[in-house]
């Protein structure tokens, strides 16, 4: 049923997370636990994003059927419901992110100056439905498949939250408003002060971090990604190996996951020998 062998984990490891979400909606009714539970999966919940934006660009299963299951599942971790970020970002985005002016994802403001970083995730966030629906004016048929299945996600929260308010809350809305805003607060440094019109080997930073790509699914390969966008996410790292003779040093970037890049965690994860 899958396309790609390599999305058997993730996948599973994401839908099990789901199960684990409706086993303590279904059996939990304590706040404190709630809460706990709620900043325990705030990172792996905020990676989850990453694995909807791959799924936006190379569908996971060969049959709809199963992929639209599945992007209710993401739409429940991250917000984010069907087809969104194709509009927005694989049909709006890609194509755009040389323009400030027409990219929906743009760091600049109206001005030509560049955003803070807060100031962008919440326009970004804030802006990504209606963004989406722009999009969607060119592409029809995407737009009324994602209006379909996000009816149908804010039908299914809502009985939810009606029969159990706390839970569904704790478990379902916060984290799907936290996963937007996580997922735009994590496009800020792909692109942020590269004003670059043409070249776009100057136009994307990069994070090679292992941890990071692990957890992204090779996100920090973000040149590659851009330079091929249809490249499946477990190909980047060798896509990005034929380019990387063309991307300067000043396009690479570190970040907080250097703090994890240590020999436990590459036992951990299998990236040691």
């Amino acid at each position: 049923m899958l396309r790609n062998s390599a999305d058997r984990i993730p996948v599973t490891l994401i839908l099990l997370l789901t199960l684990v979400d409706f086993i303590l909606y279904f059996t939990v009714d304590n706040l404190w636990l709630f809460g706990a539970y709620f900043l325990a999966t705030l990172i792996p919940k905020g990676c989850i994003c990453a694995w909807n934006h791959h799924h936006q660009h190379t569908r996971t299963f060969k049959a709809t059927p199963w992929n639209r299951l599945l992007e209710i599942s993401y739409a429940l971790h991250t917000g984010v419901t069907t087809n969104l970020w194709l509009l927005h970002h694989v049909l709006g985005h890609h194509h755009n992110y040389l323009d400030q002016d027409l990219d929906q994802s743009r760091w600049k403001r109206a001005d030509g100056t560049e955003m803070g970083m807060w100031e962008y995730t919440l326009i970004v966030a804030g802006t990504a439905y209606y963004r989406g629906y722009l999009v969607g004016k060119a592409h029809p048929k995407h737009y009324r498949t994602h209006v379909i299945y996000t009816i149908a996600v804010i039908a299914l929260v809502t009985a939810l939250l009606l029969y159990r308010p706390l839970a569904a809350l704790m478990i379902f809305v916060l984290p799907m408003i936290t996963g937007l805003l996580i997922t735009a607060w994590a496009t800020y440094e792909h692109h942020a002060g590269l004003d670059e019109p043409e070249d776009h080997f100057l136009a994307s930073y990069n994070n090679i971090n292992p941890i990071f790509n692990v957890m992204t699914g090779n996100l920090g390969y973000h040149t590659a990604h851009h330079y091929r966008q249809g490249t499946h996410w477990s190909e980047l790292p060798s896509l990005h190996q034929k380019i990387q003779d063309k991307i300067p040093a000043q396009m690479y970037k570190t970040s907080f996951w250097e703090h994890l890049n240590r020999p436990f965690f590459h036992r951990l994860l299998g990236l040691s020998s």
